[in-house]
């Protein structure tokens, strides 16, 4: 075969940046309603070429006809997959290197929630993602799109509240969604002991890249699974190291959070008058 580009390597580059282009669409679309979609217009595809194979003149035709419509058709119908595929692109860890992220806060925010919800021994699932899309699990649930806070958290997750049974999805600083319903695992080697927020847990992280975080309502045991795993009862300490592990945040930024939020809390004591009331989740936090 006669190569297209005299450097061959482009050609190698052209086919790998097709497959991934491929890849990823397929990826954004697997689990959801729009997948049916990507089967429909794969056949109307298959059946254009089998026309101008076999000469079929009527079928042909009108294919040949819909050219002209088919990419504004294409957009209307899969609108809101591309839109979420540019955002998807952008928050690739190439291009977030080049902003600073606060990821650290909203992790904070998180930590602190779930050390009150531990405390209180309140059943949570709490679901962070990451790179992979997790909209049809946000779907099944209320949508929320709230800025996270720990007292938002808590609220949530309160035994009152109609949203408590379920998990919460966190994109970013955004809590997106709260009852979401999530796949339990089929892993048989899972312990007799864990409940069904484990493994809704559990299954959640064996299918995407996202760290679930789980409180226990028994004995108010903190969890957190990811990639297929799950490490338990974990201390204060240890769930914001793990978390930091796994959204690989470095040092400087943790401490330099830190001293920001040292810093308000310092401002807002010497405005004058009593100095606001800290909780003891607040005070474990610190």
């Amino acid at each position: 075969m006669t190569p297209v580009h005299s450097l061959w390597f482009l050609d190698v580059l052209d086919i790998f940046l097709v497959a991934a282009l491929i890849y990823r669409l397929l990826i954004l679309v697997k689990g959801t309603r729009s997948a049916q979609m990507y089967v429909g217009l794969l056949l109307i595809v298959v059946v254009g070429l089998a026309a101008r194979e076999f000469d079929l003149i009527a079928i042909r035709w009108i294919v040949e006809s819909l050219k002209t419509v088919w990419l504004i058709a294409f957009v209307i119908l899969f609108q809101p997959e591309l839109r979420h595929a540019l955002a998807q692109f952008g928050r690739t860890r190439y291009f977030r290197s080049f902003v600073r992220s606060d990821s650290f806060g909203v992790l904070g925010e998180i930590v602190r929630g779930v050390e009150t919800l531990a405390d209180r021994r309140h059943g949570a699932l709490i679901v962070i993602e990451r790179n992979v899309g997790l909209r049809n699990f946000i779907e099944t649930g209320t949508r929320v799109d709230a800025k996270v806070s720990a007292e938002l958290l808590v609220t949530l997750f309160s035994p009152g509240s109609p949203l408590h049974d379920g998990a919460v999805f966190v994109r970013e600083d955004t809590l997106v969604a709260a009852a979401c319903i999530l796949p339990l695992s089929s892993n048989p080697r899972i312990a007799a002991a864990l409940g069904t927020r484990h493994r809704a847990a559990l299954g959640l992280s064996e299918e995407s890249d996202a760290a679930v975080i789980v409180v226990s309502e028994q004995n108010g045991a903190i969890s957190v699974c990811y990639r297929g795993a799950m490490k338990q009862r974990l201390n204060e300490g240890e769930l914001r190291s793990e978390l930091s592990r796994i959204f690989r945040i470095r040092p400087e930024h943790e401490a330099a959070s830190r001293s920001d939020a040292t810093e308000a809390r310092d401002g807002v004591s010497g405005s004058g008058g009593e100095p606001p009331a800290v909780s003891d989740a607040e005070k474990a936090a610190s």
